[in-house]
């Protein structure tokens, strides 16, 4: 535990997380959609990964972009909830500092590299739509290859001065976490040290990378919108336009709780609740990773009929 010294040896610091405060009664109830959740999540993109990885047909650019986003969902899901999960059934809510930052780490690196995946997929549907016959050539897999590490390496570079940032930092007593996982602040914030460079360089990561993703997003989906209007036949139209619906509709599911919450977190004050803040970061981690798969599966043909041929094999395709 923790001591009442300016210095605590980092070795020593425990901290427990309380979950979502002022909803402990409830914590059981609530535990239950969000296990459900997590193994839809776990299961649904596994599933969505094994199939892109052993169907060769499926071996081209917008379904290799589409495993490594389930493949980062299921990261994503898992550094956070079964955590949370003991926290909401057994009350296990201790964690070591050194635990603590190694789950902080994962959880800002992973969506920070889901972040530029989703920027490389609208990358992909900009090339489709408007260079089509030049699609396979642009896209080749070595360039898919070198857009994941890329993706990976970028989120890394960002992410990795966090430990440093908050190693840096004195403790002195404070290890009571009112949240379900560790995240950068909330780390930062019971420290007695001063952490102006942990909020300005929290800022930089957010304005820098996550606002510049949306900005490439937007300005794919300009030239996208743009080049499928311009398409005579109005079936062609929505055909193009249908091959990018389950993205836009990710993307959302993606960025606007993420904005929402740091919306809230800026601006709400003390008009928001603690407990809603809380309970919208829980479900963040495994409501967009459990509806991905579903979407993916409902709006994409191929993946329909691959689905069909896994459980159904005797079942004609029409």
């Amino acid at each position: 535990m923790t001591t009442s010294s300016n210095h605590t040896n980092l070795r020593d610091i425990w901290y427990t997380m309380v979950g979502i405060p002022g909803m402990e009664d409830a914590h059981v109830w609530i535990s239950i959609p969000i296990c459900c959740m997590y193994i839809v999540a776990v299961a649904g993109n596994t599933f969505l990964l094994f199939l892109v990885l052993t169907e060769s047909s499926l071996h081209e650019p917008m379904y290799l972009f589409l495993s490594m986003l389930a493949l980062a969902d299921v990261l994503f899901s898992t550094v956070a909830t079964p955590k949370m999960l003991a926290i909401f059934w057994f009350q296990a809510g201790g964690i070591s500092f050194g635990s603590c930052v190694t789950q902080m780490f994962f959880l800002h690196f992973i969506f920070v590299t889901e972040s530029a995946i989703l920027v490389a997929m609208a990358f992909d549907r900009y090339v489709a739509i408007c260079y089509p016959l030049r699609y396979i050539t642009i896209l080749t897999p070595s360039v898919i290859g070198k857009i994941g590490i890329a993706s990976i390496t970028r989120g890394f570079i960002m992410c990795f001065p966090l430990i440093f940032l908050v190693y840096r930092l004195n403790y002195c007593g404070r290890n009571i976490i009112h949240h379900s996982y560790c995240e950068h602040m909330g780390i930062a914030r019971l420290a007695c040290d001063n952490i102006k460079i942990n909020i300005y360089y929290g800022i930089i990561v957010v304005l820098l990378y996550t606002c510049l993703d949306v900005l490439l997003i937007t300005i794919s989906y300009t030239f996208i919108l743009c080049a499928v209007f311009k398409i005579p036949s109005r079936d062609a139209r929505m055909k193009a336009l249908g091959t990018c619906g389950s993205h836009v509709c990710v993307i959302l599911l993606f960025y606007t709780p993420a904005f929402f919450s740091a919306l809230a977190h800026r601006f709400g004050g003390h008009n928001i609740p603690v407990y809603i803040h809380i309970l919208l970061a829980n479900l963040y981690v495994v409501v967009p990773p459990s509806l991905n798969p579903i979407i993916y599966g409902i709006k994409t043909k191929q993946i329909q009929e691959k689905i069909i041929q896994v459980f159904f094999p005797n079942k004609t395709i029409c």
